[in-house]
């Protein structure tokens, strides 16, 4: 393990762990990735994963250093999380959201949906909730990148999530899904691991690494494209035997594409046990939401109380609806801003206000586009092929029913996350404690 301390010797940590991490990600830049751990990690169990062809073709998936984030941002996370799934429930936050959700989102299935993306930044107020995403990918790779993590400064090293325990629970999360839908007397038999065109999505690997998991633990897994599936006798087929259970990774959300036509008549005939589903992201994830969730007046009037009101307004950057009236302010304090589209995912059509230019803007100001208060993202220091960078950084907290199963980081330059750093893409995160003083890099 390399390990390189840029404060000076002996220097110690505060004893707030906020402060800690912070000093941590400025001052240690430790090599934490063992590649031949990593390898072994990816390729155990099957000959169509290779850690070598995978850094070939996507070289920067994989950071090869963990970020560091006290205890007390861990659990505001989670206590924001915890906050926004209560108010989900609310039969007012439904009613709302789904008068403006697609057709396919008003069916309503027993099923929870897996793999709920809440990401942030570390802002100077603390974290920063800067969207949610229903479908959220690289929860099995950072478990499998949690298998290659070395001790990182020195007595600091082993605070970090249980690999094995997040992905028994992984499993264990499907089946919570088909007990939802089917009951506990029925085995969960077949599932299909669904994307548009699969083999040629980045995160490919994941798939087959779901397929793999899915295997050992006794239920049958194919990869396949929508329009493989077929609809028949009241159940969903795929490459010619029936389908269970569907782990959709399309980010057609509301199933609206013709080549997703027999999903999503299997959705609504409840053929199949879909998920992520339709009426997940628009209760969670369509970005008019977060318009919402920082409306204290609204919040006030469907009965939210003032400390969770308090906790949200202190948690999610201000957010507003682009509106064609509104423009001409919005463009005077752009770079106040980051515009997203409303429906849009990962970071497609973003931009960062003071990055525009007048001809975006004005596609923008037509409508479909919310405005969140900008919230620059934290740093990483860390060494790439010997030079010291800073690198952009930000936290998703992998959720099932409101309990978060894992947090990862991705480090990034750019506007946005974009797995094309050099030093970047998913890092494993390390919790530090908030007690006492610790020694950097001992």
């Amino acid at each position: 393990m390399q390990a390189h301390s840029l404060l000076p010797p002996g220097v110690s940590l505060p004893a707030d762990c906020r402060e800690a991490a912070a000093v941590l990600n400025r001052g240690c830049a430790c090599v934490s990735v063992d590649h031949e751990a990593l390898r072994h990690a990816l390729e155990a169990g099957t000959d169509v994963l290779s850690h070598a062809d995978l850094l070939a073709s996507r070289p920067h998936l994989f950071s090869d250093t963990m970020v560091f984030v006290g205890e007390a941002h861990l659990a505001r996370m989670a206590e924001l999380i915890d906050a926004i799934e209560g108010i989900v429930a609310l039969p007012a936050w439904r009613e709302r959201v789904l008068a403006w959700a697609p057709e396919s989102a008003r069916h309503t299935p027993r099923a929870a949906s897996v793999f709920f993306g809440y990401d942030f930044h570390l802002g100077d107020d603390g974290p920063q909730l800067i969207e949610i995403n229903t479908n959220a990918g690289g929860g099995l790779l950072g478990a499998r990148l949690l298998r290659a993590q070395r001790a990182c400064c020195g007595s600091l090293a082993g605070r970090i999530a249980a690999p094995e325990e997040i992905e028994a629970a992984f499993v264990d999360m499907f089946r919570e899904e088909w007990r939802l839908a089917r009951g506990a007397e029925t085995p969960l038999r077949r599932i299909a691991i669904v994307d548009e065109a699969p083999q040629a999505q980045y995160m490919a690997p994941e798939f087959a690494l779901f397929r793999r998991l899915f295997l050992a633990a006794g239920i049958d897994a194919v990869i396949a494209d929508p329009r493989e599936l077929s609809l028949a006798d009241g159940r969903l087929h795929c490459q010619g035997a029936p389908v269970d259970l569907v782990y959709n990774r399309l980010t057609d959300f509301a199933l609206d594409a013709p080549e997703n036509a027999a999903l999503r008549a299997a959705w609504l005939a409840d053929a199949a046990v879909i998920t992520p589903h339709p009426q997940a992201h628009a209760l969670y994830a369509d970005k008019r939401n977060l318009v919402l969730l920082t409306d204290p007046d609204w919040l006030n009037a469907i009965g939210v109380d003032a400390s969770t009101r308090a906790l949200l307004l202190g948690s999610i950057p201000r957010t507003l609806e682009v509106r064609p009236e509104t423009a001409e302010e919005f463009w005077r304090s752009r770079r106040q801003w980051f515009f997203k589209p409303a429906a849009g995912f990962g970071s497609r059509a973003a931009y960062r206000g003071e990055k525009l230019t007048k001809r975006v803007f004005e596609e923008i100001a037509r409508g479909g586009y919310i405005a969140q208060a900008l919230v620059p993202p934290s740093e990483r220091r860390l060494l790439v092929d010997g030079v010291e960078q800073d690198l952009k950084l930000d936290l998703r907290n992998y959720v099932y029913r409101g309990a978060v199963q894992l947090v990862l980081a991705r480090l990034y330059q750019g506007q946005t996350t974009n797995f094309r750093t050099p030093g970047g893409g998913f890092a494993a995160v390390f919790s530090v404690p908030c007690q006492g003083e610790k020694k950097v890099c001992a």
